[in-house]
């Protein structure tokens, strides 16, 4: 199959200026890039009209937390609305594989979600359960999390040499499938019992296979971001290996300081950053001791319904709440719930602790125990900052030369935060059409290009002859994000049109049903023909 798209101003990746062009998609791959007029509708099979819309490559949201939940039409319809094209999952050190997704459904279910098919495999599987069941494709990293669990259980000592080395091969036998690199997550557990020795000798197989390190940072961001960028810098000089921070929010100054710092010292690293201050994260992160969640979820609501168990955490853990990096002493009024799976408080959602408490006659800290009894753990919540960055700030931020978009978004609850369905978007809208921080090569190499060359995404993040024609239309006048903390599922405005792999997944701003996705291998090619219907990955980012 043939596709013209006709008049469009295509931004192609490599710094050139928007030009107007005609692009002519042959099978899977850009066939040409050619003057207005050259190709004859006659001559192809189908004609998608430009208009004078912008054309950009396949958008990469390269922290996404979609590992269980891009198989819904509505997350798909999400994602596709703000031009992602490709996630890239098993962020945070927890994801299904290696292993059977238990501890990644108990601890982790209020961010992922569950896998519809997973039971059990490795990453060579996991990627194998995306190819032609989704319109987007999806990437994975090796959840060194989930890895420690596999091989350490729930143990919060360091791990032994022969535990060391059994983790070692289970990340390089990640790699082998086609992961991207490693995930670390040294907020969570059972991440945030793993030493830096630990870490760098995880990082040396990564190193090996050329992949990226990829860390929520130890100790919670904002004004501690120093400490957690040193340990990712030394991990990264250890093994060799480039390193890349997740979610990387803290006030400008810092960002820049510590980015410059690490190139100055030969470090290779990125970062991801949303275009919002505030996060969102499962409530028993910062609400509950991670020597308390580390254990089964039995033991732990065990330990919530204990009287005794129950007063000395009030007591004892729940003034140490004040010294998380973003809340401080008016934590009740900065997490909002955005996801309970208890249906009894389900009036809670889009609600502070703080509000929700008072409704139900109690203090935030008693009703947080309440919520998280009676949810399982499963809640997640969205969490204010002390100082609230202006868009003028964040666009700062995004503009540094070694920024990566990624939404770091969670697709599981009610009232979530509009970061999932509004970051693309808002990149565009405020970065070049109101901050004009950047302009349209630069928004293109944030949202799409150096995600494909980070991550070794193959023929991606480029439009040129033979490249993989993962496709954006752009109507740069009308793209802009609605999604808000009052109204957080509404959807992108100005991107109605998509292609993955050569096939058209959204037309007019609503689902064709193709479903041309497929889990991104690195380290694998295809041929890029016609015939070819699968997309394509390679071993570096020019092949």
């Amino acid at each position: 199959m043939t596709i013209l798209i006709r008049d469009v101003r295509v931004v192609d990746g490599d710094g050139a200026s928007p030009e107007p062009l005609d692009v002519v998609v042959a099978g899977e791959v850009v066939r040409r890039v050619e003057a207005r007029g050259t190709t004859a509708p006659e001559a192809v099979d189908t004609v998608v009209a430009g208009d004078g819309r912008m054309l950009l490559p396949g958008f990469v949201d390269a922290h996404a937390h979609a590992d269980g939940r891009i198989f819904d039409p509505e997350v798909q319809l999400a994602l596709l609305r703000q031009g992602v094209t490709t996630v890239i999952g098993g962020q945070d050190g927890v994801s299904y594989a290696p292993g059977d997704g238990a501890y990644a459904t108990e601890y982790f279910a209020a961010i992922n979600g569950p896998h519809p098919t997973w039971r059990d495999g490795g990453i060579r599987d996991l990627l194998a359960t995306y190819d032609g069941a989704t319109p987007l494709n999806a990437g994975v990293l090796v959840p060194a999390g989930t890895v420690r669990h596999e091989v350490c259980d729930r143990s919060t000592d360091a791990a032994s040499p022969a535990e060391l080395d059994r983790m070692r091969v289970h990340v390089a036998e990640g790699l082998a499938d086609g992961a991207l690199g490693l995930s670390t997550g040294l907020d969570y557990v059972p991440g945030i019992f793993a030493g830096t020795d630990e870490l760098a000798a995880l990082a040396e197989p990564v190193a090996a296979a050329g992949g990226v390190v990829v860390s929520h940072l130890r100790g919670g961001y904002e004004a501690n971001s120093a400490a957690g960028v040193a340990e990712l810098a030394e991990i990264g000089r250890r093994a060799g290996v480039p390193v890349h921070v997740s979610h990387f929010h803290a006030e400008p100054e810092i960002v820049h300081e510590l980015l410059d710092g690490l190139a100055a010292s030969g470090i290779d690293a990125t970062f991801d950053a949303y275009p919002y201050t505030r996060g969102c994260s499962i409530l028993a992160m910062p609400i509950l001791p991670p020597s308390l969640t580390v254990r089964p979820v039995h033991e732990v609501l065990g330990a919530l319904r204990d009287p005794v168990e129950r007063q000395r955490l009030l007591d004892e853990w729940f003034p140490t709440i004040v010294d998380y990096p973003s809340l401080g002493p008016d934590w009740p009024g900065m997490l909002t719930l955005a996801h309970v799976s208890a249906p009894e408080y389900a009036w809670a959602l889009g609600r502070t602790l703080g509000d929700a408490a008072r409704a139900a006659g109690t203090d935030p800290a008693s009703f947080a125990l309440d919520v998280l009894a009676a949810s399982r753990l499963e809640v997640n919540v969205v969490m204010a900052v002390q100082h609230e960055r202006s868009r003028a700030e964040l666009a700062s931020i995004l503009a540094h030369p070694r920024a990566i978009g990624g939404s770091d978004g969670i697709f599981v609850g009610g009232h979530p935060h509009p970061r999932a369905r509004g970051t693309f978007a808002r990149y565009l809208r405020s970065l070049v059409l109101e901050q004009r921080a950047l302009d349209w090569a630069d928004a293109a190499a944030l949202v799409s290009t150096r995600a494909a060359d980070r991550f070794a995404l193959g023929l991606r993040g480029r439009i040129r002859p033979g490249w993989i024609a993962d496709l954006v239309l752009v109507d740069a006048e009308h793209v802009r994000d609605r999604a808000t903390y009052v109204e957080p599922l509404a959807l992108a405005e100005g991107i109605e049109d998509v292609l993955v792999a050569g096939v058209p997944v959204l037309s007019s701003g609503a689902l064709t049903g193709a479903m041309p996705g497929r889990g991104i291998r690195r380290g694998t090619r295809r041929p890029a023909t016609e015939s070819s219907r699968t997309a394509a990955t390679s071993t570096s980012t020019g092949a």
